[in-house]
């Protein structure tokens, strides 16, 4: 079993309107992914992803494309230790 990592997330580009959270949400259930993510005031999207470091780099990775609508520009990513953050939700 693989140890447990957390990414902390910002995207930039056309990711608001399109989708990008509802996809973030569904694709990180499918991957037993846990975290929240939400739009932000400035345009970008916020992210938090916990679990595996396969899964979580998965997600990582969904986030340079985005949901098919998404015009991706940037991903910053930074690693922290997890928070034992529970379930996956969309955060307003």
């Amino acid at each position: 079993m693989s140890e447990r990592t957390r990414a902390h997330v910002f995207v930039s580009g056309r990711v608001q309107g399109v989708s990008f959270r509802a996809t973030t949400r569904d694709t990180a259930r499918e991957h037993g992914v846990e975290g929240w993510v939400r739009n932000l005031d400035d345009g970008r999207v916020e992210a938090v992803f916990e679990g595996t470091e396969e899964d979580v780099e998965a997600l990582v990775t969904f986030c340079h494309e985005g949901s098919p609508a998404a015009r991706v520009e940037d991903v910053e990513v930074t690693h922290e230790e997890p928070r034992g953050e529970s379930g996956f939700r969309v955060r307003w």
